[in-house]
């Protein structure tokens, strides 16, 4: 059975957000590579399901959406910071939804400050042609049907916890905006918009 592998960011220097961190984050997301690999090779070995399979079953929805989460998380920080292209085509489509990019980010970041451990993702709904913000829990809770994820914001407490403490959870949130490299939301937006 194919496996997934473990994919490589380009992540340099980060305002506010530590190597030390970055690399302890980087192998928790290896470890949901290496489980949602684990977990579908026992799946496939077995034609019919006991209980304990059902349940392996229910933890892949985890792994898999902890590694997914993960690796659009790490790209949209890989290959140094860029400002968002004001005359593109994802400014356009969130100035359209909220009516200004400054709208969308109080709206963003106010999803990123839900109490609990989950992620805040920008999702662009083909069949409606918009975007949408929406709160995860955990890894895959909650997560809209049928939408692509263009921007995630892990905002468990491993991401921010070992830079900022528990209370700097906002200071994480300003700093990971200045950490973004737009060019690669943009690219992810346009693949799925066209």
């Amino acid at each position: 059975m194919k496996k997934y592998e473990i994919k490589k960011f380009n992540i340099g220097q980060l305002k506010g957000i530590s190597q030390e961190s970055i690399d302890e984050h980087l192998k928790l997301y290896e470890g949901y590579v290496k489980h949602t690999n684990l977990i579908l090779d026992e799946l496939n070995k077995k034609t019919e399901r006991t209980y304990s399979d059902s349940e392996m079953q229910r933890r892949l929805g985890f792994e898999f959406g902890g590694m997914k989460n993960h690796e659009l998380y790490f790209e949209s920080l890989s290959d140094g910071a860029k400002e968002i292209d004001e005359g593109g085509e994802l400014f356009r489509a969130i100035e359209e939804e909220w009516g200004s990019f400054e709208d969308w980010l109080v709206s963003f970041k106010s999803v990123a400050k839900t109490r609990g451990v989950g992620w805040a993702i920008l999702y662009y709904d083909k069949s409606e042609n918009r975007l949408i913000n929406c709160w995860a829990d955990e890894q895959h809770l909650g997560h809209f049907a049928n939408a692509t994820q263009i921007l995630a914001l892990d905002m468990w407490e491993h991401s921010f916890v070992f830079d900022y403490k528990p209370s700097g959870k906002g200071k994480y949130i300003e700093d990971f905006f200045e950490n973004l490299n737009w060019s690669k939301i943009e690219d992810t937006y346009t693949s799925v918009s066209q």
